[in-house]
């Protein structure tokens, strides 16, 4: 044999060129990892994706407010859109906890509760009995007890608090003169404060200017009312002002027949008896009406006398009483008008809401004083007079209704 044959035979085979097939397992191997990565997020509780949409404006108006008060801190609030009602995550019952994940998601150490914020009673304006709302209306409801504040205004002031303190008196409550809710569930408005007044052609043919001197007013048929404002005003018991702002629409120069008004809706109860005896304030500037037991008829503001000298402390006693009265004017009285001091003599004014004492006098046993009306309701209180005792002419129409001759009127400091 030859040598090239016996080399051919026994060399050995040379190794096959690999064709790439272990590379194949490698990716095989690769795509399964992948695969497993896949499959075990999948299997496991997905957290809520950061870009969550926002609640709408119908879900967030359903949202309990945050208490302040509450003994756990807020917790944050899951929307589950289709609940009648937000849940807090968390927070909840087992039974509502659908929908949010396992039991993992509630923090540790809370009970599981729902809670429903707490809202305040809605108080509905139209419906009565209710308790008076705000300062006006507080007002009204004394007047109805027949207490009067004065002149209308919605404003807490001395008369206010004075008021107020007589009916806490009257009512066995402390007098604090402070409106406080116990107050105001006893001063129960049992009609709206308001009412519309329709303002009549014989309204209007009963205005008439008012002279600005003594001898002009004297030869004038009535001293009447100047104003529709003037006259709706004393109507309603209350401050022109006050009219005004209930109508601020209202064009004051050139009202008509038929306009609609809007005024406090107010009148003083029947009285429940004469009053036994009268008692004037001096440094309260009020007067007040008892019957024999002592108990509160009807409370006043009025003014008194600027000068100390002219304040009759003491017991007197009613010796007349006129209703619409006229008013005799005598220049000794007024030394300070040019005008009283020219004239030189007395001159007899006719009857009307603008007469100096108004719609009613009450005459005592002491000569020149007595208790009236004004010309200027919203001024009793706050100005002084030349020694009578003024009231607002509502006040002293009201006042006549409790008196007889004869009626003792106490004066104290």
């Amino acid at each position: 044999m030859a040598v090239s044959q016996i080399y051919t035979k026994f060399k050995q085979p040379k190794p096959k060129k690999r064709s790439g097939g272990d590379g194949h397992w490698g990716w095989a191997v690769l795509i399964l990892a992948v695969l497993v990565g896949a499959w075990w997020r999948w299997v496991r509780v997905e957290p809520a994706p950061a870009n969550k949409p926002a609640p709408s404006a119908s879900q967030e108006a359903r949202l309990p407010a945050f208490n302040p008060a509450a003994t756990n801190p807020p917790l944050p609030v899951t929307v589950v859109t289709n609940r009648s009602r937000p849940v807090l995550g968390g927070n909840v019952s087992p039974t509502n906890r659908a929908g949010l994940g396992t039991a993992t998601n509630r923090m540790a150490g809370l009970v599981a509760t729902n809670r429903v914020p707490i809202m305040e009673p809605v108080i509905d304006p139209s419906v009565f009995p209710r308790a008076p709302r705000d300062t006006f209306e507080v007002q009204v409801a004394l007047a109805r007890a027949g207490i009067s504040s004065g002149s209308f205004d919605g404003v807490i002031g001395s008369q206010t608090r004075a008021a107020i303190r007589a009916f806490q008196l009257r009512e066995g409550m402390v007098e604090t003169g402070s409106a406080d809710a116990e107050t105001k569930a006893r001063l129960q408005l049992a009609a709206p404060p308001l009412t519309s007044y329709v303002v009549s052609s014989n309204d209007l043919a009963r205005l008439q200017p008012l002279s600005t001197t003594w001898l002009g007013k004297s030869q004038q048929s009535a001293l009447d009312y100047e104003t529709i404002l003037e006259l709706v005003a004393e109507k309603g018991h209350a401050h022109p002002l006050f009219i005004k702002r209930l109508n601020s629409n209202v064009d004051w120069t050139n009202v008509v027949a038929g306009t609609e008004l809007r005024i406090p809706n107010v009148s003083y109860p029947p009285p429940r008896a004469k009053a036994a005896f009268l008692v004037i304030h001096l440094a309260g500037k009020t007067l007040q009406a008892f019957d024999a037991n002592t108990n509160l008829l009807a409370h006043f503001p009025c003014s008194i006398a600027a000068r100390v000298e002219k304040r009759p402390v003491g017991e007197l006693h009613v010796a007349v009483v006129a209703p619409n009265p006229n008013y005799t004017f005598d220049p000794e009285v007024f030394p300070e008008s040019p005008e009283a001091q020219k004239l030189g003599r007395k001159l007899i004014l006719p009857p009307g809401p603008n007469n100096p004492v108004g719609v009613a006098w009450i005459g005592l046993d002491r000569p020149g004083y007595g208790m009236h009306g004004t010309p200027a309701p919203e001024q009793v209180g706050r100005t002084e007079s030349h020694g009578c005792f003024r009231l607002a002419n509502w006040n002293a129409e009201y006042l006549l209704k409790l008196v007889t001759v004869g009626t003792p009127v106490r004066v104290v400091e």
